[in-house]
């Protein structure tokens, strides 16, 4: 698994040797990143199960500012630090090593919010409707903020109050859904 483009493009990063994590595959992340459009002008990301970070790092490869990663896994944690180290701009990223209910709880103490967010949780269809939910409630989103969902071919997300689906993508057996904040 590599960097695909922008500031940080070709770069190998490490990945957990754990049936726990799936990480997303470098031909899903660039149908994703083409869907999203090739490159940022700033924003703040969140990955909120980030498994090595790839997304998130991804994303400030290609231009976004900032990106907040998340995983419970404390291994998963080591690799995502060793992933950002890579990039020689570790300020640009923060790795915490909770869970998503809790980090969102600290994000909305914190005032934080986001522009672009990936979730793609283990038991998708209920973690990402109730965290896409959480984040309205807490105000984390900023105006017309994207939220991009992935999920296997047998997980059906339906209509999410607040969120409108603007493309969807079936890539062998993953589903990307991308959303945008109403």
């Amino acid at each position: 698994m590599r960097i695909i483009s922008g500031k940080y493009a070709k770069r190998n990063l490490f990945t957990l040797k754990s049936n726990r994590t799936r990480p997303t595959s470098d031909k899903v992340k660039e149908s994703l990143f083409n869907s999203l459009g090739q490159f940022f002008q700033g924003g703040n990301v969140l990955d909120l199960y980030a498994g090595s970070g790839a997304l998130g790092i991804e994303a400030v490869s290609r231009g976004c500012d900032h990106a907040s990663l998340v995983d419970i896994n404390h291994a998963a944690c080591t690799i995502i630090k060793k992933n950002v180290a890579l990039t020689k701009e570790e300020q640009r990223f923060n790795v915490y090593n909770m869970r998503s209910s809790a980090a969102l709880k600290l994000f909305s103490e914190n005032d934080e919010k986001f522009d672009l967010v990936f979730l793609d949780p283990p038991y998708a269809k209920e973690k990402i409707a109730k965290d896409m939910l959480q984040m309205v409630k807490s105000n984390l989103l900023n105006d017309h903020a994207i939220m991009v969902a992935e999920t296997d071919d047998h997980t059906e997300l339906g209509e999410i109050t607040g969120f409108s689906l603007i493309k969807e993508h079936h890539l062998g057996k993953t589903i990307v859904r991308i959303y945008r904040k109403d």
